[in-house]
């Protein structure tokens, strides 16, 4: 069934959270690339504090694409996976310097194909450093846009679908960043505070949990 209260959810968001900027500190889109590369798994928290000193160094793609792959890996060794991700990002470095001049291209296609890149990561560049019409899917917004009703999906993609479907474009980085903020906020994976909700009475989640 279609969900019957997105405008309301909109409103609600809007009245409560805003604007919202990037989670993620960055300066260019290469270092957006980086940062979101070390999200996987780890706090945007802990992530801002790595890139704090990386971001004094890596500023181009060539920057660290001749960087020792032991030496990046203690530098971002507080990530979780930092193996792969050293590994994953010195590769996409070199493909950047070598094929896009030092650039990041302003293409899905092309950032899927990099190393460590998939299509979340790719849609949270093009949204928030090209301005594009996206919607990126993490856990967050996976999480509680089915929790909410939103979306009726069991796969981030699907989830995706459901949400472009129904959140008018102008509104899907907007409705991303919120949807992230409130699954920190209240609609946690663990003991989500359902009862502080401001979307409570537009919530599938909190109305299966009264009629149980």
């Amino acid at each position: 069934m279609k969900y019957r209260y997105t405008d309301k959810v909109i409103n609600l968001f809007e009245k409560n959270y805003g604007e919202l900027k990037p989670f993620l500190n960055f300066n260019n889109a290469f270092q957006l690339l980086i940062a979101v590369v070390l999200s996987a798994q780890c706090t945007d928290k802990r992530v801002n504090i790595i890139t704090d000193k990386l971001f004094k160094v890596y500023v181009k793609p060539s920057d660290l694409a001749k960087k020792n792959l032991k030496k990046f890996e203690e530098e971002i060794k507080t990530c979780g996976m930092f193996h792969n991700k050293a590994k994953n990002l010195i590769e996409a470095s070199k493909i950047l310097s070598e094929k896009y001049n030092d650039g990041v291209p302003e293409n899905f296609d092309a950032l899927v194909s990099l190393p460590g890149v998939g299509r979340k990561s790719a849609n949270v560049i093009l949204g928030t450093y090209f301005n594009e019409e996206r919607f990126p899917v993490d856990t967050h917004v996976f999480r509680v846009a089915n929790r909410i009703g939103l979306a009726d999906s069991n796969t981030p993609e699907k989830t995706e679908n459901d949400l472009t479907e129904i959140i008018p474009s102008n509104l899907w980085m907007k409705m991303h960043r919120w949807l992230i903020h409130h699954g920190r906020t209240y609609c946690t994976a663990r003991n989500p505070k359902c009862s502080e909700c401001f979307l409570k009475n537009y919530c599938r989640y909190y109305e299966n949990l009264n009629n149980k």
